[in-house]
Order: C-alpha cells, then sequence, then structure tokens
C-alpha cells in the first residue's frame, strides 16, 4: 500500500458485501467494537500497492451488519452498486498513526508481529508470525523450530515486551 501514499498500512477489516443500490457496503471489522472501524473518515482499500483511498462518508449497524457508503476525496458518494461490486473482498486499512496510543499492558496486534520471543529462562522460541483470536484471550503464534501458541494475556504469560530491542519475554516452558 505504500506506493499509493499509505506510509504503514494496518488492516482493520473488510468489504465483506453490498448493500443495497446505491453504492453502500457491507463490511467485516476486526476493532472492537465493530463499530469503531467508522470513527477513521479515510480507509484504503485494496491489497499491497494497489490500495485507493476512500472517504467514509456515512456508516452505521444495520441490524447485525456494518455498513458504509464511501466517496472519493471530494466527496462524491460511490454512485451504484456497480461501482462497489469492484470492492468486494478487499483489505480496509487505515494509517498506523491514525490509532489511539493503546493503554498500558495493550498492544495493537500489527506492532507485536516479528517480535522475537524469548522465555524467562532466555530460551529462544522464536518469532511472532501471527495472532488469533479466541473467547478467552488472544493467541500468539510463534514460529522457531516449531510452531508454538501462547495465550496473550499480559503480567502472567506475557512479561515484557521491547519495542526498541524487536522482543518479547513469555513466563511459558520451552517444552510446551
Amino acid at each position: 500500500m505504500a506506493g499509493q501514499g499509505i506510509e504503514t498500512p494496518v488492516v482493520l477489516g473488510q468489504v465483506h458485501g453490498l448493500f443495497g443500490v446505491k453504492g453502500w457496503i457491507k463490511v467485516y471489522s476486526h476493532t472492537r467494537p465493530i463499530e469503531a472501524i467508522l470513527d477513521y473518515d479515510r480507509w484504503w482499500i485494496g491489497r499491497a500497492s494497489q490500495a485507493r483511498p476512500f472517504r467514509v462518508l456515512a456508516g452505521r449497524m444495520q441490524g447485525k451488519t456494518l455498513i458504509a457508503q464511501l466517496g472519493d476525496d471530494h466527496g462524491n458518494p460511490l454512485p451504484d452498486r456497480d461501482a462497489a461490486v469492484a470492492l468486494l473482498d478487499l483489505d480496509i486499512a487505515v494509517e498506523r498513526d491514525q490509532l489511539p496510543d493503546p493503554e498500558d499492558g495493550e498492544y495493537y496486534w500489527v506492532d507485536l508481529l516479528g517480535l522475537t520471543v524469548i522465555n524467562t529462562q532466555n530460551v529462544a522460541l522464536g518469532t511472532v508470525t501471527a495472532m488469533m483470536e479466541t473467547g478467552a484471550n488472544d493467541v500468539l503464534v510463534v514460529t522457531g523450530e516449531r510452531e508454538r501458541l501462547i495465550p496473550l494475556v499480559v503480567d502472567i504469560v506475557v512479561v515484557d515486551v521491547d519495542f526498541e530491542a524487536g522482543q518479547m519475554t513469555v513466563d511459558w516452558d520451552a517444552d510446551f
């Protein structure tokens, strides 16, 4: 996405479907609450360097579905359903600096990806390669000599996160 003017993209959702005939879209949101994605007035929609900017002109919950009306930088809405079809299944991203600073002990998933993970015995477990959302807590996917699933439980399992060093320390047995 950097090729089109977005420096540090953070994917917050995906265009999930079409709503009506006036160019509105259905949105699958990764934010919590899901309608928090509407707090960002400019979305970059697309994949990699093909992302294009759109203004969020309106949005709301429609039953259990989040819908949005998009427009260009001049505020002109997508004219119809056919114009919205081109956006189906594409990522919705915002600039990283648009996100509010996380509270102490909270992290954006995108910031954890790529961190080296060591345990409290200083054994390297691997690198955070993905995150998963579960009902109980989020889970780090740590890939090293094998893949480990480590709960993201701050101050219990995740002891320290040092972004400058690119490292996370966990209280986790190397044999797990």
